[in-house]
């Protein structure tokens, strides 16, 4: 299985893992030109932004640890993109959050990283 399929596989059980814990989902796959977010959604008062990341085992770590500041900036930015489109208010609560999966284990990382500008 290429990277772009095992990708895609991996991101819908993130997404039926969220929606079975009550996130609603707004959009998989946001892409603008300033790249691309995994995974829109709404936790309750949050607009919440997943990034997904996939390792068949820990040997190179955890997965999250894969969304490094670069990573981080770049999502960020498409999501102040996906908040102008959509027209969300600046002082709407927004949280980036990670979805790691090792394996067929999923963690979920709410908060992982603070919005930068």
């Amino acid at each position: 299985m290429n990277n772009r399929k095992k990708g895609t596989l991996y991101e819908e059980k993130a997404a039926a893992y969220l929606t079975g814990r009550g996130v609603r989902l707004l959009a998989q796959n946001y892409r603008s030109r300033r790249g691309e977010i995994d995974i829109v959604g709404r936790d309750g008062e949050y607009l919440v932004f997943f990034e997904v990341k996939y390792r068949k085992d820990a040997a190179k770590g955890n997965p999250a640890e894969a969304v490094d500041y670069r990573k981080q900036k770049s999502i960020c930015r498409v999501a102040d993109y996906y908040r102008m489109i959509h027209r969300i208010d600046d002082t709407a609560a927004v949280r980036y959050d990670v979805i790691a999966i090792c394996d067929e284990e999923i963690a979920w990382y709410r908060n992982a990283f603070d919005h930068i500008y």
